[in-house]
């Protein structure tokens, strides 16, 4: 527990790089604001369609206190597979936009034809003057998803397909201590139900060598609570402007709460937004790292740390969800963000991350594993800022197209 406590601590040593490049008004100051009118993808739909204006007493769009993004489409979701994806955001402040963050809910039901679908509900409730914060992580999911064994370097032919449902409910209020600093406390259940494997010769035990949570059949129940550490100086988590963000979640599963078994786990979240000079046009470097470990031999293996299963499921853009699983996790990533366009309507994004896990017999970190590639920005709704991300990852092996509503980290 010592080595994991001290690389979460390294992880937040990072924070005071943060508050160096934060302005007052959370926008930084490498940012140049331009007297060209914003566009987005409804004024380009009126400028095509040139629809005619119905006389109305409501207000208008600059009064509007709800935003909304809606994107139907068809694409890969994380696991593998093409699915049907329709993504709903919405954006909305709960107190004067100067002191308030913007808060968000957004819903991506996803269905293909082969079993499986996913009903995700999440939302980040900023309340006025930022003095409270309530994020929640709503899922029911039906699978089936590959799973490759514990460890670094398991070959892709170890490849097996893992049915079972499951359903989350993460809930978190965070007290603002003071600016940019909060603290808190949550609840975070994981309930996974009839796990099989349609092996008829290699079982899920056999391929993982791990005893805890792969019995043909078995429910996983985890329980806890959860200790909160929040610092972000961003106004705006969809599309985040200069500043920086550090989030540190203690899990402590029990008994006493329903929970199958005891067991312990830490998650620490670092990133950090740079502004590259004087620019009219979005021209930002971005920087994301998260540690998750889980402490003890009861941790079940689905609960285990895995790439793609971080708290947005934004990880390993490239590498398939799940490639890789250990006691253990880091992970760093680099985004470099530009705009093509003067008025915000395009722009475009080049990333790069790598990823490495625990080895079983001596949970050690041994290999690191790279992916890359590029994306196209359009941008959906000008008053939250939300994009509409196009991203086309690939790794060793292995290549995919995401589509999202907003940034992936």
């Amino acid at each position: 527990m010592g080595k994991n406590l001290r690389l979460a601590l390294l992880l937040f040593g990072l924070l005071p790089l943060g508050a160096l490049a934060q302005d007052e008004g959370g926008f930084g100051s490498g940012f140049k604001r331009d007297s060209v009118p914003q566009r987005d993808l409804i004024d380009v739909f009126k400028t095509v369609f040139k629809p005619r204006a119905k006389p109305s007493t409501s207000m208008g769009p600059a009064d509007s206190k709800v935003y909304f993004s809606f994107l139907p489409t068809a694409t890969s979701v994380p696991g593998g597979g093409k699915a049907f994806i329709t993504s709903t955001t919405a954006g909305f402040y709960l107190g004067d936009h100067e002191t308030t963050n913007l808060s968000s809910v957004s819903f991506t039901p996803y269905f293909n034809f082969q079993g499986r679908y996913g009903l995700p509900l999440r939302s980040s409730i900023w309340l006025r003057d930022n003095k409270w914060f309530i994020t929640g992580d709503t899922r029911l999911m039906v699978y089936p998803q590959d799973t490759w064994g514990l460890g670094g370097d398991q070959p892709n032919e170890n490849k097996m397909r893992v049915d079972y449902k499951y359903i989350r409910l993460y809930q978190s209020v965070l007290r603002r201590i003071k600016p940019y600093f909060l603290v808190g406390v949550g609840y975070a259940m994981d309930y996974h139900i009839a796990i099989n494997t349609n092996e008829e010769q290699t079982t899920l035990p056999d391929l993982s060598g791990y005893p805890i949570g792969t019995a043909p059949g078995q429910n996983s129940f985890s329980s806890g609570a959860t200790l909160n550490i929040l610092y972000d100086t961003r106004n705006n988590s969809l599309n985040p402007l200069p500043g920086c963000y550090a989030n540190f979640i203690y899990r402590y599963n029990t008994p006493l709460l329903g929970s199958n078994r005891t067991w312990h786990s830490i998650y620490a979240d670092v990133r950090k937004y740079v502004s590259l000079g004087h620019s009219p046009v979005q021209n930002t470097l971005a920087f994301w790292s998260y540690y998750w470990s889980t402490f003890d031999r009861g941790t079940p293996y689905l609960s285990l740390p895995s790439i793609g299963w971080d708290v947005y499921n934004r990880s390993g853009r490239g590498v398939p969800q799940n490639r890789y699983r250990g006691s253990r996790l880091v992970y760093f990533e680099t985004e470099y963000r530009r705009g093509i366009t003067r008025d915000g309507l395009l722009g475009f994004v080049l990333f790069a991350n790598t990823t490495s896990v625990t080895e079983p017999e001596n949970n050690k970190f041994k290999y690191f594993h790279p992916a890359g590639g590029a994306g196209l920005r359009i941008k959906f709704n000008k008053s939250s800022n939300t994009n509409m991300a196009i991203d086309y990852g690939f790794s060793k092996g292995f290549s995919s197209i995401r589509l999202n509503l907003g940034e992936a980290f």
